[in-house]
């Protein structure tokens, strides 16, 4: 562990980051963007997220979208929002904690939990900035995802 997080977690959180920018850069859900992305560009990205973290993110979203062909999609939650609207780097943390909880209570590798995550009904609640949902308590996040609904 350097600084005040530890590592991986640090990656994880780029990671998500950066999914999260690709679907506002491309219109997309974020479940869209990481299926499009796949399990291998998607591990890559963690591997090296330290590398990329220091690059321009504009340039390494420019460079992922091209790659695996992401198209313009429709869903624009940030147009979308009445309220103030939360950073890519805001929805990174909210995702990271989901993922690590989803990875620790399922006992699974940190790439196939964030495709789980992505593709649970959720990740539609998170995406809604209108709802308070994103912000709520990391856990009870956690727990919506486990027993499959929203308390």
């Amino acid at each position: 562990m350097i600084g005040r997080e530890d590592t991986k977690e640090n990656d994880l959180f780029f990671t998500c980051s950066l999914i999260e920018y690709i679907a506002r850069k491309t219109k997309n859900r974020r479940g869209n963007v990481v299926n499009a992305l796949g399990f291998q560009r998607l591990q890559k990205i963690y591997e090296l997220a330290d590398i990329y973290h220091s690059d321009n993110i504009d340039r390494v979203s420019d460079d992922f979208i091209a790659e695996a062909g992401i198209q313009k999609g429709d869903f624009d939650n940030v147009a979308a929002g009445k309220y103030s609207i939360p950073s890519h780097w805001d929805m990174g943390k909210v995702y990271k904690r989901l993922i690590l909880g989803i990875a620790r209570e399922r006992d699974m590798d940190i790439i196939e939990a964030l495709i789980e995550g992505y593709n649970s009904f959720v990740s539609e609640k998170i995406d809604d900035y209108n709802s308070s949902f994103y912000y709520d308590n990391p856990q009870n996040i956690l727990n919506a995802y486990l027993y499959g609904e929203i308390e």
